[in-house]
């Protein structure tokens, strides 16, 4: 078993605070490690339009309620 070094592991806490699960973080290593930055950045890019259309699928949800409560606090 390899130790990982200081930047290894800032690398990995990243990707976990960025809400990437273990699968995506080793995937994301992987290539780093054989030299596929390009790959490894196009991955961490399709994670993050997935991450943006949750943000926006909440937001609509929020909007919703928000005019919902606008609604309920005219007819007061």
């Amino acid at each position: 078993m390899t130790e990982k070094t200081k930047q290894e592991e800032a690398v990995v806490t990243n990707l976990a605070d960025a809400g990437c699960d273990n699968e995506l973080i080793e995937q994301f290593m992987d290539l780093l490690k054989t030299g596929r930055k390009e790959a490894g950045v196009s991955l961490l890019a399709k994670h993050r339009r997935f991450l943006l259309d949750c943000y926006h699928a909440d937001q609509k949800r929020i909007d919703c309620l928000d005019y919902l409560i606008y609604k309920m606090n005219q007819n007061q």
